[in-house]
Order: C-alpha cells, then sequence, then structure tokens
C-alpha cells in the first residue's frame, strides 16, 4: 500500500483528473505517489503540482538547483519525512557530483549540524530554515537582515523562503496520509 488513503489509478480515472494527472507526470512518465494521493480532489493535485514547479523548476530562480535540493532534504530531514527525503537527497547528491561532499553534506544534515558542511551564504539559509521549519512563530526580520548579510538577494530569500514553506507543506500531506515511495520512481535524475 503507497498510502493510508485510496489513490486513483490512471484506469480508473474520469477524464478530469486524467488531464490533470497527465499535467503531474514526471520526465519519466509516471505520476509520482505525493502527486496521486490527491487523486479523489484532483483540484489540489492541480495546485499542488503549480507550487511544485513554481518552488524548484521555475527558470527564474536563481539559487543553484544543487542547493535548492539540500535545502529541501534539510527541511525534510527537520521534519522526519523519509518520502520527500529520499526524493530530493538522491538529486542533490547527483548535482553535487562528488560523493565525497555529498557524503559529508549528508551526515551534517542528519545530524542537524549544517556547520558541520557548509559556511557563509549557504549555511545563514539553512539556519534560516531550520528556524522556519522548527519555530515559525519567532521568525523576525533580523532572520531575513541575516541573510541579506550573508549574500543573499531579495529575490534569492523568497526562493529559500518558498522551498522552506513548500516542503514543510508537503512534508505534512505525506506523513500525514502515510504516502510512500513504493511504485515511484525515486529521484528526478534517477535515470540520468
Amino acid at each position: 500500500m503507497s498510502a493510508w488513503i485510496r489513490m486513483i489509478s490512471d484506469e480508473d480515472a474520469d477524464d478530469q483528473l486524467k488531464s490533470i494527472l497527465d499535467l503531474a507526470r514526471t520526465p519519466h512518465g509516471t505520476v509520482d505517489n505525493v502527486m496521486r494521493v490527491h487523486s479523489l480532489r484532483p483540484n489540489t493535485m492541480k495546485g499542488h503540482v503549480i507550487l511544485y514547479r513554481a518552488c524548484l523548476h521555475d527558470q527564474a530562480n536563481t539559487v543553484p538547483m544543487w542547493f535548492q535540493e539540500v535545502v529541501s532534504s534539510y527541511v525534510s530531514t527537520l521534519n522526519t519525512c523519509p518520502y520527500s527525503y529520499a526524493n530530493h537527497w538522491a538529486n542533490a547528491r547527483h548535482l553535487i557530483a562528488d560523493d565525497a561532499r555529498a557524503d559529508k553534506i549528508e551526515a551534517a544534515l542528519k545530524t542537524r549540524r549544517p556547520q558541520d558542511a557548509f559556511d557563509g551564504a549557504h549555511l545563514a539559509a539553512l539556519i534560516y530554515a531550520e528556524k522556519l521549519t522548527l519555530s515559525p512563530g519567532t521568525m523576525a526580520k533580523t532572520d531575513a537582515i541575516a541573510l541579506k548579510d550573508a549574500g543573499w538577494e531579495d529575490g534569492e530569500i523568497l526562493e529559500i523562503n518558498q522551498i522552506v514553506g513548500y516542503f514543510n507543506y508537503a512534508n505534512r500531506l505525506l506523513n500525514g496520509l502515510g504516502v510512500t515511495t513504493d511504485g515511484d520512481v525515486v529521484g528526478y535524475y534517477a535515470d540520468e
């Protein structure tokens, strides 16, 4: 079982759902369980697909893709979300393209010690991600100023904020419905 609730297969989908399933298809031609779990309410699937792609795959984004995936993985670690971690750490590892560096980063993320693998702007972003994930009510203007002082531009701060917010949403969706990677192709780059 891939989730605690029923998910509608492609074969059993009506025309509206088929259209949204097609929108949600991965480059592999499949629909991952993170999207299919919405199949009983197709409009939330449509909104989820659009939000996900805007946060992580928009051409206007300037935060490097490998670091977007690191932030995604860190938030998923903080939320103990094995589904998102499996997918986005696979992407990060692929994009880092250096096993020793990736191993060091993964160890730092898993022990919640990003300072063991990062400094400067990258560390500032991960500190921000941790605070926004674990203590969102304590966020202050100084948290955004710290990102600016570390070298992030306002648009990049927005990108980081949206990635953190998106993964907090997705992690809760996945954990709350018991969604697993069973049947998914794990990681966008799995076959490349």
